[in-house]
């Protein structure tokens, strides 16, 4: 008798510590996010996400940074290193890299952000079911490309001849500018394209347009843009132009107007599909979502600096002034 309670309280033992067992296995798995960018690093609101979703970095997640240093050519040796990583999920914030990242992989997650059409661009399916395994988040970047011209315009009634800085070839960036094309006219307003191909492009560019005597000056999203924002700034700056740029990144870095989505809310709905995923969820039952917050910001800082008077009218509008 006194052999077999041994065996049976051994046997419940057992049976307690396995769950338990399980529980800690669980408590203690960490995940690894793969972020692979153009030449931006993760902001600040996409961490902070994660914290307040309570994933920290080196207890519960592990994040891998690969950075092209604004180099797109060297996106898929890094995509591939990601993905020899066995990462959990691979975040890519721009279409580019998202692209670059599934031809790497056709099973490793990828959530992105991105102003490219998902569906013409391959990533998905369809925005409802994007059925593989690719997710995100969509900028609405071919309707917001008209809408800045014209803000420019409202801005500065007296401009005549916008430069357009267009990535070459970006098929993205050529159905924008066709968009502009046909609002342009109505504006009274005509568009000089620089097309850019690589860092090494951007002199000759800002050369075209000084040559071309135009008096504002407009981007299309592109990751190469974005990584090299301070320097197109700092041209705008410097010729003293009118400038609207498609990311609030530009105007802190002393840019002139910014008029998008809400970066931080396209960041913290990015975090929560990563958060989704990591808890089971497939990218291909995560519907792609658009926009739907839109800000316009001005930096009246810069305004100044450039003696550039804004009208009261666009002053009223601005969701964000920046003194």
């Amino acid at each position: 008798m006194n052999n077999r309670r041994k065996l049976v309280i051994a046997l419940g033992a057992s049976a307690l510590a396995a769950p338990l067992a399980s529980i800690a296995q669980q408590a203690k798995k960490v995940h690894r996010i793969g972020y692979l960018f153009t030449g931006m690093l993760p902001p600040n609101e996409f961490l902070q996400g994660l914290r307040n979703l309570g994933y920290v970095e080196g207890q519960n997640i592990i994040l891998e940074y690969r950075g092209a240093e604004g180099k797109e050519d060297r996106l898929p040796t890094l995509a591939t290193d990601l993905v020899r990583l066995k990462v959990d999920v691979i975040v890519a914030p721009s279409t580019v890299a998202a692209q670059v990242a599934k031809q790497a992989t056709t099973t490793i997650p990828i959530v992105y952000t991105g102003g490219a059409d998902p569906v013409a661009a391959g990533l998905v399916a369809s925005l409802a079911r994007p059925g593989g395994n690719v997710t995100g988040i969509l900028e609405l970047s071919r309707e917001l490309t008209a809408k800045r011209l014209q803000l420019l315009k409202e801005a500065f009634p007296t401009i005549s001849r916008v430069a357009v800085l267009a990535r070459a070839p970006d098929p993205g960036n050529a159905a924008w500018f066709e968009e502009m094309k046909v609002v342009a006219p109505s504006l009274g307003l005509k568009l000089q394209p620089l097309e850019v191909q690589g860092p090494a492009d951007f002199d000759a560019a800002f050369k075209s347009a000084t040559k071309g005597q135009t008096n504002a000056l407009i981007e299309l999203p592109n990751s190469l843009f974005h990584a090299n924002r301070r320097r197109i700034v700092e041209f705008a700056n410097q010729k003293r132009l009118p400038a609207i740029f498609h990311s609030r990144d530009f105007v802190d870095a002393g840019g002139l107007m910014f008029y998008g989505e809400n970066d931080a809310d396209t960041l913290r709905r990015l975090v929560s599909y990563v958060d989704k995923i990591l808890k089971g969820a497939k990218p291909a039952d995560l519907p792609v979502e658009q926009p739907t917050r839109f800000e316009l910001v001005v930096n009246m800082k810069t305004a100044k600096a450039l003696g550039i008077k804004i009208p009261d009218v666009v002053m009223l509008r601005a969701d964000k002034v920046i003194e």
